[in-house]
């Protein structure tokens, strides 16, 4: 069985043979998290990697800075759309464009560069199902030339209801109609993990899916595979479906797949728990 919204994915082979296509816009959106002392991780741009080899024709999307408010320090918080536009513009991106978006190591940076596009509104934009290393695997030419699209006309006409701040999340508490999910690992969820956000556990109420559930080999599952998961969690009957991780760069691989078959009514917490687990007021559980 299909998925709801099959456009929002495309696979290699189909990459492939529109390489040409003149409106056709690739982006490489990859980040790595290396440890830190000062939190759980520290994101470092994947712009030298790109450069040593993409795929014909893409650009780098830098999601660290470029798309990010870097003033409120959480990280890869949600800027401006004023300061998307700009960039997006700058990227080469026309509201006609085709805009096709991967990543190496891990398929939440395009689903985050994914969900930034969305929320603004542009119509027509894809996620390379299993990323860069599908690609590689596919045998397909890869090259280091760099590439700049012209200059850009897109005209961003944001869905702010894509996004969830920390206020709806804490209205969302005990609310049955929302379905509050959270995407880290078990033990990230249930406290019982090294790695933490300041206050061990999750926010108070929500549920766990963790995001690497929703994927087999950095490919999307199937769609009843899909369905199966987020329908055992309650998340295709809720009325609304918040997902948080700890930046929202996890957050919208749960949301992602929830579009692909068909709950509409998803939002992705920006400031996940590096925001909320700094708020000493904002309640927390520990335990599954």
């Amino acid at each position: 069985m299909p998925y709801q919204h099959p456009e929002y994915l495309i696979s290699t082979a189909e990459l492939e043979a529109r390489l040409k296509d003149p409106k056709l816009r690739i982006y490489d959106a990859t980040v790595y998290l290396k440890p830190s002392d000062d939190g759980p991780y520290q994101a470092e741009s994947g712009e030298q990697t790109f450069q040593a080899g993409h795929i014909p024709g893409a650009m780098f999307l830098d999601l660290v800075v470029a798309a990010s408010d870097t003033t409120t320090g959480l990280g890869f918080s949600l800027p401006k759309p004023a300061q998307l536009e700009s960039l997006l513009r700058s990227l080469g991106i026309d509201n006609e464009s085709e805009v096709v978006i991967y990543s190496t190591d891990n398929m939440m940076w395009a689903t985050r560069a994914w969900w930034l596009l969305h929320y603004c509104g542009h119509p027509n934009v894809r996620i390379l199902n299993g990323g860069f290393s599908a690609w590689v695997k596919s045998d397909f030419n890869v090259s280091n030339q760099a590439i700049d699209y012209p200059n850009g006309s897109f005209t961003v006409d944001v869905k702010v209801d894509r996004f969830a701040d920390k206020a709806s999340v804490f209205n969302a508490i005990g609310d049955g109609a929302v379905c509050t999910v959270n995407a880290l690992a078990p033990a990230i969820h249930s406290g019982e993990s090294a790695i933490s956000y300041g206050r061990p556990g999750h926010i108070a109420g929500s549920i766990n899916v963790f995001y690497d559930d929703l994927l087999d080999d950095g490919y999307f599952r199937q769609s009843e595979e899909l369905k199966e998961v987020l329908a055992d969690n309650g998340l295709l009957k809720s009325s609304k479906v918040i997902a948080y991780c700890g930046g929202g760069i996890a957050a919208t691989i749960n949301a992602f797949a929830c579009l692909l078959v068909g709950q509409e009514q998803v939002a992705v917490y920006d400031g996940s728990m590096s925001e909320w687990a700094g708020d000493e007021s904002m309640p927390m559980e520990t335990g599954s």
